[in-house]
């Protein structure tokens, strides 16, 4: 079970989803060679050898990258497991190196650094699950 956030490319004056109408595309974050290389910018602890499915540990998480094979790339998935604060840290550096935003997929909207609500609200949910299903 992962903890899952979408990075795409929004124009700075939009703070919420809410605010793109429905039929909203995105601006692509690039072509994949120019993706790639921003990644192991922001990240090159990184493991790319996939380019289309990445790979970050941490101590206490891990982080998958869905790149994808389409070129240009529209988005990357991000999908979080584990636990502690400190996993936000490369997502953040993701995003500023992409010129993108972070919408968390538990939340429903954008996050910026330092919010974690999402990230500890998926936490418990996980753990509550994990434990009853014991």
């Amino acid at each position: 079970m992962s903890g899952d956030v979408l990075l795409l490319r929004l124009s700075d004056d939009v703070t919420s989803m809410h605010e793109l109408p429905d039929d909203y595309s995105p601006e692509p974050l690039g072509r994949q060679c120019d993706v790639l290389a921003a990644v192991t910018q922001a990240v090159p602890e990184a493991d790319l050898s996939d380019p289309t499915w990445g790979d970050l540990s941490g101590p206490d998480w891990s982080i998958e990258f869905n790149i994808g094979s389409e070129d240009p790339v529209d988005s990357i998935m991000l999908h979080i497991r584990g636990s502690g604060d400190d996993v936000l840290g490369p997502v953040f550096r993701l995003a500023e190196t992409l010129r993108c935003k972070v919408l968390d997929l538990s939340e429903g909207d954008l996050i910026n650094p330092g919010q974690t609500s999402g990230w500890h609200a998926f936490q418990q949910f996980r753990d509550h699950v994990i434990g009853s299903a014991q």
